[in-house]
């Protein structure tokens, strides 16, 4: 594997704590305001990303990679692509939490469509958001919404598996089997 400078991996740190020095001295009600936002992004962080590992590592230790390619792997068809949707709609959290699931559904074997549908669905069709919908904007909205991402989701994650090639797909799934 390849070493990274310190310098080079910690870059965006870097430009954001130069940004915020440059803004104390701007304007110390809008570096308030900055660093502010920053430590609520960090706690929800906090709060959120812990429970997704445990998730996560429950998830590896307890599905065998057999049984998880029998599911969702290349020849699952719709029995995994439903699983995958099923899977993003009922998660808890915010998008950024669902890229460790989808690292580890790669590593288990699961299809990149399927991880795509999964991902898919945690954005766009998670329960609470539905109900929230129903409550707010009424049924018709809710459901005609819901239509419309679960075509959408269906046509990006089957268009990407026929757009990229094989070895493609194969070396995104290496890639993350490694880590």
């Amino acid at each position: 594997m390849k070493k990274v400078s310190l310098l080079k991996r910690y870059r965006s740190v870097l430009i954001m704590l130069f940004g915020y020095s440059i803004l104390f001295f701007i304007s110390s009600s809008l570096f308030e305001k900055a660093v502010d936002g920053s430590m609520r992004s960090l706690i929800e962080l906090l709060i959120v990303v812990p429970p997704i590992f445990v998730l996560i590592g429950l998830l590896d230790v307890w599905v065998e990679r057999e049984k998880m390619i029998k599911l969702m792997g290349p020849n699952s068809k719709g029995t995994g692509m439903f699983i995958a949707f099923l899977l993003g709609s009922v998660a808890a959290g915010p998008l950024y939490a669902a890229f460790p699931v989808a690292i580890t559904l790669l590593k288990k074997g699961s299809s990149f469509r399927n991880v795509l549908v999964m991902l898919g669905a945690w954005s766009t069709t998670k329960i609470p958001m539905l109900m929230f919908e129903f409550s707010s904007m009424g049924t018709a909205f809710t459901i005609t919404r819901f239509i419309i991402n679960l075509f959408g989701i269906l046509a990006i994650a089957l268009i990407s598996e026929r757009v990229l090639s094989e070895q493609t797909m194969l070396s995104i799934s290496e890639k993350y089997a490694e880590n």
